[in-house]
């Protein structure tokens, strides 16, 4: 008999994956300034902090986070610091002269030239320091998990089904970009595209930095 909570879990993971947030823009960003392959390496060190997240609910660490008002601004201080950080280096990019952009950006060699470790680095540290998602998950799998369930097993078993789905729109939106760059790697736009995934990455940081509880 097919399990219609499971059917609930995607639909819910569904909307939580279409819905823009930082790790998004940090892909756009990725994919504009290397292209689809650091797009797409980004986008999985985005979903590879799902299981992470996974691990801290299943093993109650995310508690922690909910009761405690310390280590809760400690985490939330550091991802809104480190999302600050990568917004304002995409907003100095912007500053940059045209010929020092077009240098730098848009030979097709050079666009692979950011380390596979780099790019999903990004990726995994803008999803891990986000502890609006570790609460997210804390509050949300148990509700998939039965008595009778191993919860670290069942745990990423539907982190894993999450991590699928997010990876494959992720890699769409790499995919569909790399399909345009030809008209989007043009050094007045990338400047501008620059100063917009910045202002992004930087608002999104504040805003994660103004959180004050779960609500």
């Amino acid at each position: 008999m097919f399990d219609t909570s499971l059917l609930a879990f995607l639909s819910a993971m569904l909307i939580l994956t279409l819905a823009p947030g930082a790790d998004t823009f940090l892909v756009i960003r990725n994919t504009l300034k290397g292209g689809q392959k650091q797009g797409c390496t980004t986008s999985l060190g985005v979903c590879s902090g799902l299981f992470v997240h996974a691990s801290l609910s299943a093993f109650g660490i995310s508690l922690i986070l909910m009761h405690s008002a310390t280590v809760f601004s400690t985490v939330k201080i550091l991802g809104a610091l480190y999302l600050i950080w990568l917004g304002l280096k995409s907003l100095k990019s912007a500053t940059k002269p045209s010929e020092k952009i077009k240098d730098l950006t848009f030979s097709e060699g050079k666009l692979q030239k950011k380390s596979f470790y780099k790019a999903f680095q990004e990726g995994f540290l803008s999803n891990v320091l986000n502890p609006k998602t570790a609460v997210f998950y804390m509050a949300f799998l148990p509700q998939f998990i039965q008595p009778d369930d191993s919860v670290l097993l069942k745990s990423f078993f539907l982190a894993g089904l999450h991590f699928i789905m997010a990876l494959i729109w992720l890699c769409m939106v790499a995919h569909g970009l790399h399909r345009v760059g030809h008209c989007l790697r043009k050094p007045a736009f990338t400047r501008w595209m620059e100063g917009i995934s910045g202002g992004i990455l930087v608002g999104f940081g504040i805003r994660l930095g103004l959180v004050k509880g779960l609500g």
